[in-house]
């Protein structure tokens, strides 16, 4: 199988990050759970909303995410049974070329560059599985489509699902 991976949410965490970086900056307590079902800048007040949705265009901010439990080891056994791409749509924040390549270097070094797909829209791709954390992504895939679980997607139906890299493994090897 052809198999395309996002980054944001599926391998790193993105959302852990910003919810950490709103609670330093602001001596706030948000939790994952505060935000279930919607995006993290929505649940803070109107003058912070700002600052959450600069976060991804500061240096440093994608290199230093956590990985998703799990995806490494989840992902090095794919790559090794299918052909695997990571396909992040890192356009939309220019520092993020750079930093994702970096962060992918670091956690997952057995993707090649030349299995690293940055681009803007997902609609692109062509292959037999998208696994991604947004249904619009999704949405134009030809292939199987799983979304994700994160905080901003509970409610969202209609897609097959998966909460954790444990579940994919049971799923795909």
């Amino acid at each position: 199988m052809t198999i395309f991976v996002d980054m944001d949410e599926v391998i790193a965490d993105t959302f852990g990050a910003h919810i950490a970086i709103y609670n330093e900056e602001f001596n706030a307590n948000l939790t994952l759970e505060d935000c279930k079902g919607t995006e993290v800048w929505k649940m803070v007040p109107e003058a912070h909303q700002e600052s959450i949705r600069k976060h991804a265009t500061r240096r440093g901010f994608f290199k230093n995410l956590d990985p998703i439990e799990g995806s490494i080891e989840v992902i090095e056994k794919l790559s090794e049974k299918h052909e695997l791409y990571i396909a992040s749509a890192a356009m939309q924040f220019p520092n993020s070329l750079e930093e994702k390549s970096a962060w992918l270097d670091k956690y997952f070094p057995f993707i090649p560059w030349q299995k690293r797909i940055l681009c803007g829209h997902k609609h692109i791709l062509k292959g037999d599985l998208l696994i991604d954390d947004r249904s619009f992504n999704l949405e134009m895939f030809n292939g199987r489509s799983i979304l994700f679980s994160s905080p901003h997607n509970a409610f969202t139906k209609g897609f097959e699902r998966a909460d954790t890299w444990d579940e994919i493994a049971a799923k795909l090897l």
